[in-house]
């Protein structure tokens, strides 16, 4: 039993027995003559009542207290009980008043209006039931309370929301229930937190961008065949220099020295939104919807592996490669029922690998495509020139390639940006077989830019007389 409890059952008593000494001072203080009742109480009279009124109080804080302890229904019947013999002995009372003839009751007939010829005692009797049936209403709507935002919980939790707590409140036949949907709750968190984490580490091996290329909401929705065709711009991140390393450091070393990259490379590529369709060993396929996120990621991308390189001084230095093409793509889901795989289909896709053989062929750092520099803003401003053409085997249509200058610090960007002019006309008198026309140019060039690479291959290539055709042929 509560301390408070206690207390209160002390007072009750302590009350009850002040009444029984203190109560004949009350009545004496009220006469009853000629239909009015005189309050007239002495100093003793008046404790009476205070100690009568606190005596109220405890009984009834103690008998809510007792309601609390029962089970529902006996709560239910505890209530009604009291309420019901109360109201009873009232509406006897007041239906048979006019059969009493004592001063008390002829003052109280005279308060309350009653006598045989007018019939008020029938309508003080209905009064009496109206508020009968509100004090029961009013009981039986605090005591199933607790029911009510049970019903809410459940409703809640059968639709899979959860909340922080659920409280019914109530007294101790509400407590375990109130235990037992908390419980429930926490599995329902559990459960939800679980699969937060599942969808998040999904998310990790399929970007929510393919999804939503799809139309789909979760991976559980996608099926073999599910494809849709866009124009996106993919981006060919390649580490050069791997196998070098690799010869130098241990396997594990040089897992997590390759890994320690990509895991720099691809924040940068979601910052400038686009995201990582697959991961090639030592490299990255990248996609993105506008080709200036792109331009704008590859520049981003050489600048931090540079800044890399300087802190890892006790390490190989790694380069990047990257190249980027613009085109008609297909995202679909291939494989088979046991064994899934979205990914991204096109000739496009193709083209930029194979354009990342010039980046390793003539030491560049960013080239893409004309698609590409077709699909950007007319107004987007970029620092560029054309560096030659591409061909894949036997196939007679040259793709031209343009490198971005937007890498270089802004002395050596000023630099290729004065001699643009020259530079692209020497590399198109190499197309055209005009040797030493070229010749002369790149030598020109590089007197300027000494560790122009591209101008220095392009030389080596006059001076070999390979003229007159791309400068790579890819298989």
């Amino acid at each position: 039993m509560k301390t408070s409890t206690k207390i209160w059952i002390a007072i009750f008593i302590a009350t009850l027995v002040a009444n029984i000494f203190l109560m004949g001072y009350v009545t004496q203080g009220l006469i009853f003559g000629n239909g009015t009742i005189i309050v007239n109480l002495s100093f003793i009279g008046w404790i009476g009542v205070v100690v009568s009124i606190i005596n109220f109080i405890a009984g009834n804080v103690l008998f809510f207290r007792f309601l609390q302890t029962q089970p529902f229904s006996r709560m239910l019947f505890f209530i009604t009980v009291p309420v019901t013999i109360t109201c009873a002995t009232i509406c006897f009372l007041i239906l048979n008043i006019n059969n009493f003839s004592s001063p008390q009751v002829q003052a109280v007939r005279q308060l309350l209006n009653v006598s045989p010829a007018n019939y008020n005692n029938y309508l003080w009797f209905a009064l009496v039931l109206i508020v009968y049936f509100i004090i029961i209403y009013v009981s039986f709507k605090i005591a199933c309370r607790p029911l009510k935002k049970v019903e809410k919980a459940i409703s809640r939790l059968s639709n899979g929301k959860v909340a922080s707590d659920i409280v019914v409140g109530g007294g101790k036949q509400f407590q375990e229930m109130e235990t037992n949907l908390n419980k429930i709750n926490e599995n329902y968190k559990e459960k939800e937190n679980f699969i937060k984490r599942t969808k998040l580490e999904y998310e990790k091996y399929i970007p929510k961008q393919f999804l939503k290329f799809l139309g789909k909401n979760s991976i559980l929705e996608l099926e073999l065949g599910n494809q849709v065709q866009k124009e996106v711009t993919t981006m060919f991140v390649d580490i050069h220099n791997s196998t070098s390393v690799s010869t130098t450091l241990s396997l594990e070393e040089n897992f997590n020295y390759i890994n320690s990259y990509l895991n720099v490379v691809s924040p940068i590529i979601r910052k400038f939104n686009g995201f990582v369709d697959k991961y090639l060993g030592d490299g990255i396929l990248a996609v993105f919807i506008k080709p200036e996120n792109a331009l704008e990621c590859a520049v981003a991308i050489t600048k931090v592996i540079e800044n890399k390189n300087l802190l890892n001084k006790n390490l190989p230095n790694l380069d990047v490669g990257i190249s980027i093409n613009t085109g008609e793509v297909v995202f679909g889901v291939v494989g088979e029922e046991e064994r899934k795989s979205p990914t991204i289909i096109s000739d496009a896709v193709n083209l930029g690998s194979k354009m990342e053989d010039f980046n390793k062929y003539f030491g560049s750092k960013i080239i893409f495509s004309k698609r590409t520099l077709n699909s950007l803003k007319i107004d987007y401003p970029l620092s560029y020139r054309y560096v030659g053409s591409l061909t894949l085997g036997d196939d007679k249509e040259y793709i031209s390639l343009f490198e971005s200058l937007e890498y270089y610090n802004k002395k050596k960007r000023e630099k290729l940006e004065n001699e643009k002019t020259n530079f692209e006309q020497a590399v198109r008198y190499f197309n055209l077989g005009k040797c030493n026309q070229a010749k002369l140019l790149f030598e020109q060039i590089l007197k300027n830019i000494r560790d122009d690479k591209i101008s220095y291959m392009y030389f080596n290539k006059c001076e070999q007389s390979v003229c007159g055709e791309a400068p790579l042929r890819l298989k």
